[in-house]
């Protein structure tokens, strides 16, 4: 990317106090159209199987939560709590997602070039419509992640496409985008899931930890697009079950990138990393991860692709393998 794009927050904020909206939204505009024309600054000089002759496709999640956890009862870093008691800790916890996890994490993503999907919950998004239009306008990806913090598995197919519109909703109202992708409450939807996202327009969902490259799935003779999930390489379990230091996740992510890189000179691999905003955007996490990102673009053909940028492809693209 051109040296004269990446921009800190402040200096965001204040072009976007200067010009407005419409502002924002065209310099959003122009670093997609930026980072999607240059994926990959080299060619692989082993084979080619993503756009731009990449050799290894990297895609970061940056979960958008905070705001729509439960008033009492949600999980987090503290001892269990009577839900009878507000547990006013606990939201101090979630609210470091907003105030100081994502600002931290769209500064990254524009030091580095990199641009991700946010998932966002409708209701995280509805109490903090000025981060998640900023999000979008700095050229990232935002995916539908449920209106509500509830799983979505009890849900009966009314209530699971009532909940997927009022998302769809609460997204474009706040950011003008209207999401294409979706990540269910801990990956678990429904037998009718797919169906539903595919009626209501999605092109893809992620709730599937199956393989390391793309595929798609028939949905009522269609084919819908999985862009695989991670476990292995996500905050909200890494950090907490089992605990990782800072150094041993980033250990961690070297070590993936490493044999997928290696395994990418003859087939198509693509590596998968999960941030949430209260997790990933604390200082020494911000810090592990712009190294590995630095290390991932000192080698040749690497692209940081959004997941919608994915899909597409997917779509498209000869020899993606279906299930």
């Amino acid at each position: 990317m051109s040296d004269t794009l990446p921009i800190n927050r402040r200096q965001f904020l204040a072009g976007a106090a200067a010009g407005g909206t419409a502002l924002m939204l065209a310099h959003g505009a122009a670093l997609a159209a930026t980072g999607a024309s240059k994926m990959t600054a080299n060619t692989a000089s082993g084979g080619a199987f993503w756009p731009n002759g990449a050799r290894l496709a990297i895609s970061i999640s940056m979960q958008f939560e905070a705001g729509a956890q439960p008033e009492r009862g949600a999980s987090g870093p503290f001892p269990p709590l009577d839900p009878k008691y507000a547990d006013l800790p606990m939201q101090s916890w979630y609210d470091y997602g907003v105030k100081e996890g994502i600002p931290r994490l769209l500064d990254l993503w524009d030091r580095t070039g990199v641009k991700v999907t946010s998932h966002m919950v409708g209701q995280a998004v509805d109490r903090s419509p000025q981060l998640a239009r900023e999000i979008v306008a700095r050229g990232h990806e935002a995916a539908a992640h449920g209106q509500t913090w509830e799983p979505q598995y009890p849900m009966s197919p009314a209530q699971e496409k009532a909940a997927y519109r009022a998302n769809i909703a609460s997204i474009e109202c706040a950011t003008g985008a209207r999401p294409v992708g979706f990540n269910a409450f801990w990956l678990r939807g429904t037998p009718n899931t797919l169906g539903i996202l595919q009626q209501l327009g999605f092109l893809y969902h992620i709730d599937n930890v199956s393989r390391d490259e793309p595929f798609t799935v028939p949905v009522k003779g269609k084919p819908f697009v999985v862009v695989p999930y991670t476990l292995r390489n996500n905050d909200i379990v890494r950090f907490d079950s089992p605990a990782l230091s800072n150094e041993a996740y980033l250990s961690d992510l070297k070590a993936e990138f490493d044999l997928l890189y290696a395994e990418a000179g003859s087939r198509r691999r693509m590596m998968s990393i999960s941030t949430h905003d209260r997790i990933s955007g604390s200082p020494a996490r911000v810090k592990a991860l712009e190294q590995f990102i630095r290390y991932a673009q000192s080698h040749a053909g690497v692209a940081f692709m959004r997941k919608d940028e994915i899909a597409r492809f997917a779509l498209q693209a000869d020899k993606v393998p279906a299930d």
